[in-house]
């Protein structure tokens, strides 16, 4: 962890309001990125990334600094917050073209292809392990590398490796089928 995160846990600690919102805007993000690939529902993904950081705000004077940044604790977080959707029957739903990326882009034809991209992996993530899921969100959506993706996982680099090896054949599979 860098000292600077240290301080911001630090006074996000003590209560401090300015503390916790660079956390949110630093994280937020990347948070919601993790559970819309999961959820595939845009509703449900900003219900669960305000919980992540409902919980944050609550259980903040318990987090310890053990080798893990804080957005692994955030993922760890969302990872539960997920679970319990899904077992309260929290459906997944094909995920829709954001309207968003047509704005963005002035390419339409691009943004039709990338939203064609988009819904393919999000009809193929529920085929696979939920490590996998986290592999190919962590690795290929939020763009880290594969220290980091191990680090927040709690498993070593090889191992990683490994999962992510397994993660993408599987991926490969169910694309092309």
């Amino acid at each position: 962890m860098s000292s600077d995160e240290a301080k911001l846990i630090q006074r996000a600690k003590k209560g401090d309001p300015a503390a916790f919102a660079e956390i949110y805007d630093r994280h937020q993000p990347a948070v919601y990125r993790y559970i819309y690939y999961r959820v595939s529902d845009v509703a449900t993904a900003e219900d669960l990334t305000s919980d992540v950081f409902v919980r944050l705000v609550e259980k903040i004077d318990r987090f310890t600094y053990r080798g893990r940044p804080l957005l692994a604790w955030l993922y760890t977080i969302a990872r539960n917050l997920i679970t319990d959707h899904h077992r309260r029957g929290g459906q997944a739903t094909i995920l829709t073209l954001d309207e968003q990326l047509v704005a963005e882009s002035g390419d339409l034809e691009q943004a039709a292809e990338r939203g064609l991209a988009q819904r393919r992996l999000a009809a193929a993530l529920p085929h696979l392990t939920k490590d996998q899921q986290q592999v190919i969100i962590l690795k290929f959506i939020e763009g880290l590398d594969n220290a980091e993706v191990a680090q927040i996982l709690g498993i070593p680099v090889g191992a990683f490796k490994s999962l992510q090896h397994r993660a993408l054949s599987a991926l490969r599979r169910i694309l092309d089928s």
